[in-house]
């Protein structure tokens, strides 16, 4: 009676805690990690460079990279997790105060236009209805929320995951 009593008494305080933070490898199954340390070196030449940039750009990954560049393949353990993930903004959709309330969270700065973009599941759509001001997409964010593994494709990317945030905040130095 005493250890129930004691639970809910801390049950406030244990709800509040930080989610565990989850590593951007850990959104990948083990053997679409292997063939990413196997595969070659690739170019990351931009489009833009090459003359060659087309009218869905950004995200999307372009033919002929090795088939983990393409994976969507999930972990199914993480479905419906609480988690806390940092990465980079790419801004999709913004509310009328400017705030941004939907974007993609990408594990390096400027994704969105280096090449090649990430595979599918080293992507993940972030729907925060109380948005966030963002105001430059290099400063990378803490997000924490329940992941969900969902299929998404829009026209600058498709992702593997997407994430229903609890809150969103820039990274601060006092976190490194």
């Amino acid at each position: 009676m005493r250890r129930l009593l004691l639970s809910l008494l801390l049950l406030p305080l244990l709800s509040h805690a930080e989610p565990p933070e989850l590593d951007w490898l850990e959104l990948m199954p083990k053997e679409d990690q292997r063939a990413l340390e196997a595969m070659p070196e690739i170019s990351h030449d931009s489009p833009e460079a090459a003359g060659a940039f087309g009218q869905q750009g950004g995200l999307k990954q372009e033919l002929g990279l090795p088939a983990v560049m393409y994976s969507k393949k999930t972990v199914a353990r993480l479905d419906g997790k609480a988690i806390r993930l940092g990465g980079y903004p790419v801004p999709l959709e913004s509310d009328a105060s400017g705030k941004t309330t939907l974007l993609f969270l990408v594990p390096y700065p400027g994704a969105c236009i280096h090449v090649p973009p990430p595979p599918p599941n080293q992507i993940v759509l972030v729907r925060y209805p109380k948005g966030i001001t963002l105001d430059d997409i290099y400063e990378p964010l803490w997000v924490d929320g329940t992941l969900h593994i969902e299929a998404v494709d829009n026209d600058l990317a498709d992702a593997a995951y997407a994430l229903d945030a609890s809150s969103v905040r820039l990274v601060e130095e006092d976190d490194l």
